[in-house]
């Protein structure tokens, strides 16, 4: 009976002692502002400037890393990460989450849809400047899909409600709706 009683006063004490019985959550690290980073930082960052103190913590340290990164890359590589960067900033929060939204849906597609996406944008790339001006211009008149209404918005109509009464039509014609 001893033994029992030790044994669990030291599985309590040892659960006690681990960090899982005391977990404590960090709060993550604040990134610097555009005003603390570095000169060669700021110069890659720089079509993010006006965006930057606004970015939350984690996508700030993204861009860091990428900025780390960056002296690593061909000179071909670095003025299409400057392109990127020049591009993404253009983009309204909307927009930038649309683009998330469907990055996520395509590392979560098949890969048969994968593939059809690549051969889409190769075909596009290869497209003259005229056809893809004409179809950037077609996909902005096109309205944006809303959602569906919610069922909690919808008003259910009693299928016992009247039907509006005919219009009066002179004698011997159809009423025509």
């Amino acid at each position: 009976m001893a033994r029992a009683r030790f044994g669990l006063i030291l599985a309590v004490a040892l659960w006690l002692a681990s960090p899982l019985g005391h977990a404590v959550i960090v709060p993550p690290l604040p990134q610097p502002s555009w005003a603390e980073l570095t000169g060669e930082q700021k110069r890659i960052l720089a079509p993010l400037s006006p965006e930057w103190d606004k970015m939350e913590g984690f996508r700030r340290k993204k861009w860091i890393g990428i900025a780390q990164r960056y002296s690593s890359l061909s000179a071909d590589e670095q003025a299409r990460m400057q392109r990127r960067m020049t591009d993404w900033a253009k983009l309204t929060p909307d927009e930038r989450k649309h683009a998330r939204e469907q990055y996520k849906s395509l590392l979560k597609a098949s890969p048969e849809k994968k593939e059809a996406v690549k051969l889409k944008w190769q075909e596009y790339k290869e497209l003259p400047e005229s056809e893809k001006t004409r179809l950037k211009a077609e996909a902005a008149r096109k309205p944006t899909p809303r959602p569906p209404p919610s069922k909690q918005a919808t008003v259910p109509v009693p299928s016992s409600a009247p039907t509006p009464a005919p219009a009066s039509t002179p004698a011997g014609q159809a009423a025509v709706r």
